[in-house]
């Protein structure tokens, strides 16, 4: 059965030699008719106010359902099934768009070239890569789906984030040599969020602020007040080098050797050799995962009253407490085994503040001393013998 296209003419029903004046009047009688103020169909005012809005500046047809879906970076208002196959179509343009960047990047590099190129469009989202003198890679623009493999360091200018719609064409970022980091961070406020992936084999990364996404769906079977929690946890990784951030917020995993950030919010997970803290928060549901010989340190002159005692922190040998142990724990008693300079601490320092640094022996060594006490507690409440 042959179907015929509805054209812009025939929306507003008028013929196609028609003059502005008379496509204006069509306009205006159609839109009283279906305006929802008057009773009519919002969906027919639409359509006929995209069709007037079209041939004002000639355009006979509108857009197919490809076009739509092109002129839209985010899809919403619709049912969820809908939505899910546009953002599909959406996000496997964009992947598309990275392979060839991908491929034209490693060319370069293998020939020792330099070059720029546009890839993605104004509708899908531009990047324009840049691969330098030096071998480093330039990246403009907002990088929204796909993934990019690199040999070499890579500079960025512009956000990060990952589609939520799909996995498969989830944002990833892998640097096999080199360091990956943003221009300015702490100016332009650039941002890496909704479950983006970083990997720098053998590097650092230095970047402004991090977030992840959790959020809270209804339940699939269709109870009535049950819902489900999904995550999208923003992950970044450099594990022979350090991690540079600003702030830390809401689902996201750092694993690094050394760590530097300014505050911590909400289900972060820091795992690395040494972390440093120079913010003022570091609050419920996060934890610190300390490896063997490392240290955290905190350089604000602030109580460790004023962190969340939820927080926990895990020693890589297995063993882990909650901050509220240390918060309660006097830890001038430690600072006479531990801490050189015990008369200068004393006289100044509450547990962190003024640069004091917490070790992995110190905490190990505090876990050994709880343990031997809960169980000598447990013997002299039931009054265990050796006999």
């Amino acid at each position: 059965m042959l179907s015929i296209v509805e054209n812009n003419y025939d929306i507003l029903r008028i013929v196609e030699d028609s003059t502005k004046k008379e496509i204006r009047d069509a306009f205006r009688r159609l839109a009283l008719q279906f305006h929802s103020d008057r009773g009519g169909e919002n969906e027919q005012f639409i359509k006929v106010k995209q069709a007037y809005e079209d041939l004002k500046i000639g355009k006979k047809y509108p857009d197919t359902d490809i076009e739509k879906i092109r002129n839209s970076r985010v899809f919403s208002g619709d049912t969820e099934e809908n939505v899910r196959r546009k953002n599909q179509i959406l996000g496997q343009q964009l992947y598309k768009e990275m392979k060839a960047a991908e491929k034209w990047a490693a060319a370069l590099n293998r020939s020792n070239l330099t070059g720029i190129r546009l890839f993605g469009s104004k509708t899908l989202g531009q990047l324009e890569l840049e691969r330098k003198a030096n071998g480093a890679l330039s990246i403009k623009g907002n990088f929204m789906a796909g993934s990019l493999t690199y040999y070499g360091s890579i500079v960025m200018q512009g956000n990060i984030t990952s589609p939520s719609w799909t996995q498969e064409y989830k944002t990833s970022i892998h640097l096999t040599k080199g360091d990956f980091k943003f221009i300015n961070p702490l100016e332009t406020k650039y941002k890496i969020e909704n479950g983006a992936t970083i990997i720098v084999d053998n590097g650092d990364v230095i970047v402004g602020n991090i977030f992840g996404r959790k959020y809270r769906v209804e339940d699939p079977e269709g109870r009535v007040g049950v819902f489900q929690i999904q995550e999208h946890r923003t992950h970044i990784s450099a594990p022979n080098g350090k991690i540079i951030a600003e702030n830390v917020v809401n689902t996201v995993s750092l694993d690094a050797d050394t760590i530097v950030v300014l505050n911590i919010e909400d289900n972060v997970i820091l795992s690395a050799r040494e972390i440093l803290f120079y913010g003022g928060k570091f609050t419920h549901d996060s934890v610190i995962e300390l490896k063997q010989g490392g240290s955290i340190r905190f350089f604000e002159n602030f109580s460790i009253q004023g962190l969340s005692g939820d927080a926990i922190i895990k020693l890589e040998n297995g063993k882990e407490t909650r901050l509220f142990n240390l918060k309660t724990k006097k830890i001038k008693d430690l600072a006479d085994e531990f801490v050189p300079n015990k008369e200068n601490y004393k006289k100044n320092a509450t547990l962190v503040g003024y640069g004091f640094t917490i070790t992995y022996d110190m905490l190990d060594s505090l876990l050994k001393k709880k343990n031997k006490k809960q169980k000598s507690g447990w013997a002299s409440i039931f009054r265990f013998s050796k006999n």
